[in-house]
């Protein structure tokens, strides 16, 4: 079953163009990535999904509905939830208000509790900072506690702008495991804009690469990873095995 589908998506800010008609599919509890350089829309495509953007043509259907234009709280309320470029979590607030404020679409506070245990359990340093202010942990902890929070929308499918973005590698991969782990346990699909091609292609299944707004290769995981070309002409690295 597909999960979303974007048809010929088109969007702008002013007269500049972000997107020229990309057509993107997220199956049913896949992982799927976003791959490309800066400026290739990658973002822009996530912020029309979750509402941030309205596109100017084309469709976006989720579970069969037409979405474009749908303000941000409906989006998440319908099960899609986004972690944002640089987290930006609560610096003021407790990692535990950080985590209840990604519940603030739902009202059923046993379900509420109950889910943020499993994400505690999920990210046991959230687990011992809970009564810590966001700000004051390290960029890896605040990643964390972003997917914590978008986590607690309790989403269909969980959309994540650049999570591996200024990190160190040993946090990289923790968090990576993680996401696998959401995906396999629970089903949970994942939406992933990465610039780490190798990493991204590492646990996806499925990717799309894009430049300047339009998408110029797409195929599995073990398609991209062994097309030399991808890597060459649409990401700027030398030709050579990831």
């Amino acid at each position: 079953m597909t999960l979303l589908k974007i048809n010929q998506m088109e969007a702008s800010y002013g007269a500049i163009t972000a997107l020229r008609g990309i057509s993107i599919e997220v199956p049913e509890r896949s992982i799927v990535t976003l791959l490309g350089a800066n400026g290739a829309g990658k973002s822009t495509t996530l912020k029309c999904i979750s509402g941030v953007v309205a596109p100017r043509s084309g469709s976006i259907e989720w579970q069969g509905k037409e979405i474009a234009g749908r303000s941000p709280n409906w989006v998440t309320r319908n099960g899609i939830a986004q972690v944002p470029e640089g987290r930006r979590i609560f610096k003021d607030l407790t990692v535990s208000e950080n985590l209840i404020m990604g519940a603030y679409t739902r009202k059923n506070k046993d379900e509420i509790n109950e889910d943020l245990e499993q994400v505690l359990e999920l990210f046991p340093l959230l687990k011992e900072r809970s009564s810590q202010l966001g700000g004051s942990l390290s960029g890896g902890e605040q990643q964390m506690l972003a997917i914590g929070r978008g986590l607690m929308a309790r989403p269909v499918l969980l959309m994540l702008d650049e999570p591996s973005l200024g990190l160190a590698p040993i946090v990289i991969s923790d968090i990576f495991e993680k996401l696998l782990k959401l995906n396999e346990e629970r089903g949970l699909a994942l939406l992933i804009v990465e610039q780490n091609m190798k990493l991204a292609l590492k646990v996806s299944h499925y990717g799309y690469v894009m430049q300047l707004g339009q998408v110029m290769v797409e195929g599995t995981a073990e398609e991209l990873r062994e097309d030399k070309k991808v890597y060459e002409s649409y990401l700027g690295a030398p030709e050579k095995s990831p």
